[in-house]
Parts: C-alpha cells; structure tokens; sequence
C-alpha cells in the first residue's frame, strides 16, 4: 500500500528544490500550486469566482488572473487574504482528494505519494501517514525571497509574517528538513529520508 506523505514549508523555504528531486526519483507528487493554476485558467471554477469575488482590476488585458497583483492584496490585508482563502479552500481541497484517490487506486509501485500543499497545516489537510516540513532559518527566507523576487527587505519580511510561522509548522512536522544549505546538500537529505521510509515499510 502506498504512504501518503504531506510535504510542506513556507514562503521560500526551499520545496521546490525538495520537490523537484521527489520527481527526479520517480515518486508520484499532487502540486497543489499546479492544481490552483490550472483552477486558475480561463473559465475554470476559481478564475470564475475570484472574478465574481474581487473584480476585474486582478486581470490582465488578456484575462488571466494577474497572481502578483492578487498576491500583493492578499499579503497586505488580513481580511482579503481570508476571504481568498475561504473562496479557495473548498474547489482546491476537492480537487486534490479526488486526484490522490485517482492516483492511488491506479499506482501499483508502492512509492510514497507526497501530496505538495503549501497550506497544509493551516487549513487542516489530513489523511496522510507523516507530514514533511521543509524549513530554513527566518533570514535566509528573507535572503532567497529578495533575490527571486525583488523585493525590499520590508517587503519580503511582510510576506513572511503574512503565513503561519516555521517554528509553529514544526510542531506538526513527522520530518523536518532543513533546506538552508547547497541543493546536494538538501537532496542527500532527502535520499536519506527516502531510505528510512522504505526501510521502516519492510518492518
């Protein structure tokens, strides 16, 4: 049977690169950014309501959802940021169970299925066999965050105070892996992990 693994993290934390060398090895991984995307495109269910909800000013001249705008908002204020989140929650949520169960009933391998939610914690995600937590001291956060996307460091200080604090995700976490160092260092981590999941399926 195969595990079910909740892998999460915060703002520039380093999951991406976590998730990248997931798929690298072969393990199946529901993106839950990927799922919002695709919700997200013209004429799909959250591009609809996110229409409906904040109006046309967070779309481009072609239509499509202007995501830096809309995240720029949602940072800012508290109560946008929750009114996104409680139109978001319900179709997403949806969304991913119905592709994990697809997953599982076709995936014969016995993988793990890591299942990619940047929220996981904070809106209550369940049904996995361990949670993984990517996570990085608060100034290298600040450090990536200014470097991928230009920001000031009041900017990139804000977005982190917008979201649920490593230091609180860990107490959720079944693994934590520190991702502050070089992408080998983070991916020999992770094969680590990999092995002792393994191991401890054979017992």
């Amino acid at each position: 049977m195969n595990k079910v693994i909740g892998l999460t993290g915060g703002i520039a934390s380093g999951k991406s690169t976590v998730v990248d060398f997931l798929r690298s090895q072969g393990y199946p991984i529901i993106d839950a950014d990927q799922v919002v995307r695709e919700l997200q495109a013209p004429g799909g269910p959250l591009y609809q309501a996110i229409m409906q909800e904040f109006g046309g000013t967070y779309f481009d001249e072609k239509g499509l959802l202007n995501r830096r705008k809309l995240g720029d908002l949602v940072f800012s204020d508290d109560e946008a940021r929750a009114k996104l989140a409680d139109l978001q929650n319900h179709i997403i949520r949806q969304e991913i169970y119905d592709r994990r169960k697809a997953l599982l009933s076709k995936d014969k391998s016995g993988k793990a299925l890591f299942m990619d939610i940047p929220l996981l914690i904070e809106q209550g995600y369940d049904g996995f066999d361990e949670i993984w937590l990517v996570a990085v001291p608060e100034e290298v956060q600040i450090e990536r965050i200014m470097a991928r996307d230009k920001m000031t460091e009041a900017e990139a200080k804000a977005r982190i105070r917008a979201q649920m604090p490593l230091l609180e995700k860990k107490k959720y976490a079944t693994r934590i892996i520190d991702s502050s160092g070089k992408i080998s260092e983070t991916n020999e981590k992770i094969r680590e992990l990999l092995k002792t999941i393994e191991i401890e399926k054979r017992k």
